[in-house]
C-alpha cells in the first residue's frame, strides 16, 4: 500500500511489571503498518497496560484508529504534487488564482486545474497567499489527509515565509500564515515547500490570468500513460 510509506508514527506504550511497577516508553518514527504489527506483538505479552501512536503532526492514534486509517488511505489521493499561482490588478484590488494539483488515486493518475477570483486584496504577495489557501481548500475537497504534499510556486515570499526561512513582519501575511498552518495542521499534511521559476509555473500562471478575465476553469482529468 502506497501510502503506507506516507504515514509514519512512534509508539508510546506503558510496560507493566506483574509485581505493579510501570514505565513509559517510545519508540523512534517508522512506517504505520510495521508500528501496528509491533504493537500486537507486545500486547501478546500481557503486561502493556495502553498503546498510543503518534503521528508526525503530534495527532494521537488509537490501534483501531490507525488500522482504519490505514485501509481509508488505500483509495485516498497520494504522491500529491501542487501548483499555485496569483495575479493582482491593482486597478480593481481584485486577484486571480490558479492551481494546478497531481495526484493518484486508486492506482490512476490525475490533474486536477481551478481558478477563482478573490477581492479586497492589497498586493500581489497577498494574492499569492490568496491562491495558496484556495489549494488547501480543494486539497481537502479531494480527501487529501495525513500524507505528504509537495507545493511549488514562484512565490519565494510565500514559500520561504511559510516554511519559516524568512521572517514576516506584515500584519496581513501574518493572518494568512496563521490560518494556512492551522488548516495544514487539520489535515495533517506533511509540506514540501519548493519555489520555482515562473516558467515551470506556467499552468498555474495561465489559468490565474484566465480568472482575472473571467474565465471559469474547474475540471479535473485522468492522465493515461503511454
Amino acid at each position: 500500500m502506497k501510502g503506507e510509506k506516507l504515514v509514519r508514527v512512534s509508539i508510546h506504550w506503558t510496560y507493566k511489571h506483574p509485581k505493579g511497577r510501570e514505565v513509559k516508553l517510545q519508540s523512534d518514527m517508522m512506517p504505520a503498518k510495521e508500528a501496528l504489527f509491533l504493537g500486537e506483538d507486545f500486547e501478546k505479552t500481557g503486561r502493556t497496560k495502553e498503546i498510543i501512536f503518534y503521528d508526525t503532526s503530534d495527532q494521537a492514534w488509537t490501534k483501531k484508529e490507525l488500522q482504519k486509517l490505514l485501509k481509508g488511505i488505500e483509495t485516498e489521493p497520494q504522491e500529491i504534487v501542487t501548483f499555485f499561482d496569483g495575479g493582482y490588478d491593482i486597478q480593481t484590488h481584485k486577484a486571480g488564482l490558479g492551481i494546478v494539483i497531481y495526484f493518484t488515486q486508486s492506482n490512476k493518475q490525475y490533474r486536477l486545474r481551478k481558478n477563482a477570483v478573490f477581492e479586497e486584496i492589497n498586493s500581489n504577495n497577498e494574492a499569492e497567499y490568496a491562491a495558496f489557501w484556495l489549494l488547501l481548500q480543494e486539497l481537502e475537497n479531494i480527501g487529501v489527509h495525513h500524507t505528504e504534499v509537495i507545493f511549488k510556486g514562484d512565490s519565494q515570499v510565500v514559500l520561504n515565509q511559510l516554511s519559516g526561512e524568512w521572517p514576516v513582519y506584515e500584519d496581513e501575511f501574518i493572518r494568512w500564515i496563521e490560518r494556512i498552518e492551522v488548516k495544514i495542521k487539520e489535515l495533517g499534511i506533511k509540506p514540501s515547500f519548493e519555489p520555482i521559476s515562473r516558467k515551470l509555473n506556467k499552468e498555474a500562471d495561465q489559468l490565474a490570468f484566465q480568472a482575472l478575465n473571467g474565465t471559469d476553469i474547474d475540471s479535473r482529468l485522468e492522465l493515461t500513460q503511454e
